[in-house]
């Protein structure tokens, strides 16, 4: 190829000497052809590889199964590496153009070969670009941070680039270039500081399985609560359930505490905890003619008669004195009615039985006593799973009279009032 070039770029001298031009003359009326015959040189052979490599990349993408070659033309990787060719052509007839221009060809010669470097390095890049969306492809691959690796060798590949072109352009060796850089690691550690939190971060959430794609996960500080779209070396990108999308630094979720429901939507049910607080002083011992009634409640009837049997028994056995209702066991409307939601949660066709389901009681509070349901919903889409918890709460609440109970509610400020006149 060295022999053709010479016999391009070195047949215009002697023909403009032999037409009487000077010297001089000659040399940069040469030039001038020369510059104009190297252009259309290359973007000859551009045009050329460029249309083989598309043409031949796209042909066996349509004939092959496999999706990669199909992304190596989505990413325009057989177009980059058409620049190739013309790129070398140019950095093997440059010396011959410029031969008797020595200064201009240092210069052109080294942008040039920068110019090639980084060509290289946007190859690679289209490459990995194309491993990446590969990957993601792939089941088992899909939810890992693959971005956040690709971009870790990236920045490692762009520093090696700059590194040789720097030491080419300065004339630095490159084990000097090295100490250098060596020297002032720590303004290159205070620059890439979040880049070097988020590739730990990467690894982190890779080893342990912190985070995927398309995990449902909850943020308070940064007001993230969606799904995972996007993870990579900086940032975790969420899109919120109302179609907002927030952006995380990736070295939070090792930092920061982030409630992940990917547990839930695997499991068998959606976990329901709800409370209602219930007036202590509405809390009470039943009597007999009041038991009656209640018997009328489908759920409780024969709870009732089974509990009345074993009390009854127990009290006189024990000779207890019933005058007063405090002595011996007894039934409370309270008890009755966290039973009667205990048996409407168990006969409710929304609720999953084969996970834990309870109505309990909780700790005092200064406002009452708190009635809470545990429970999981079968259904775990977020709008059905409402639906659900609603509807059991609706039947709570409007059951709550029936057993002479009063729920807790804050006075309005007419009725703080009128309770400080009183």
């Amino acid at each position: 190829m060295i022999k053709i070039i010479h016999s391009l770029f070195n047949f215009l001298y002697p023909i403009f000497r032999s037409w009487g031009l000077s010297r001089s003359l000659s040399t940069y009326v040469s030039l001038f052809f020369n510059i104009i015959l190297l252009c259309v040189i290359v973007y000859g052979l551009f045009i050329i590889f460029r249309f083989v490599l598309v043409t031949v990349l796209t042909i066996v993408s349509q004939k092959t199964k496999t999706r990669f070659d199909d992304l190596l033309v989505a990413n325009k990787t057989a177009t980059y590496i058409s620049y190739l060719f013309p790129l070398i052509f140019v950095v093997h007839s440059v010396p011959v153009i410029l031969d008797k221009f020595e200064y201009w060809e240092n210069i052109f010669g080294q942008i040039v070969r920068v110019y090639l470097v980084l060509m290289i390095l946007w190859i690679i890049r289209t490459i990995f670009n194309t491993i990446r969306d590969y990957l993601k492809l792939i089941p088992r691959y899909s939810d890992k941070p693959i971005d956040s690796f690709i971009q870790v060798i990236m920045i490692v590949l762009w520093m090696m680039g700059i590194t040789f072109i720097i030491s080419k352009l300065f004339d630095i060796d490159q084990k000097e270039l090295l100490t250098l850089l060596g020297a002032v690691s720590a303004v290159i550690i205070l620059v890439f500081r979040d880049t070097i939190l988020g590739f730990v971060a990467s690894v982190q959430v890779a080893i342990n399985d912190m985070v995927r794609i398309g995990d449902w996960i909850t943020m308070d500080r940064y007001g993230a609560d969606g799904d995972v779209i996007e993870i990579n070396l900086a940032t975790v990108k969420v899109r919120n359930f109302d179609n907002t999308t927030t952006t995380i630094p990736t070295y939070s979720l090792s930092s920061d505490s982030f409630q992940n429901w990917r547990g839930m939507l695997n499991s068998d049910g959606r976990r329901i905890k709800r409370h209602i607080i219930i007036k202590a002083s509405s809390i009470r011992f039943l009597e007999e003619e009041e038991l009656n009634d209640l018997k009328r409640i489908e759920l409780l009837s024969t709870y009732i008669d089974t509990r009345k049997i074993e009390i009854d028994n127990y009290n006189s056995s024990h000779k207890i004195d019933k005058s007063l209702a405090i002595n011996g066991r007894n039934l409370t409307n309270f008890g009755l009615f966290r039973k009667y939601i205990s048996q409407y949660l168990s006969q409710n066709p929304s609720l999953n039985k084969d996970m834990t389901t309870l109505c309990r009681q909780l700790q005092p509070t200064p406002y009452g006593v708190p009635l809470e349901v545990y429970a999981f919903s079968k259904d775990k889409r977020f709008e059905n799973y409402e639906y659900i918890m609603s509807d059991i709460f609706d039947h709570i609440i409007a059951s709550v009279p029936y057993f002479d109970l009063e729920i807790f509610v804050m006075p309005s400020e007419n009725e703080a009032k009128s309770i400080k006149k009183d």
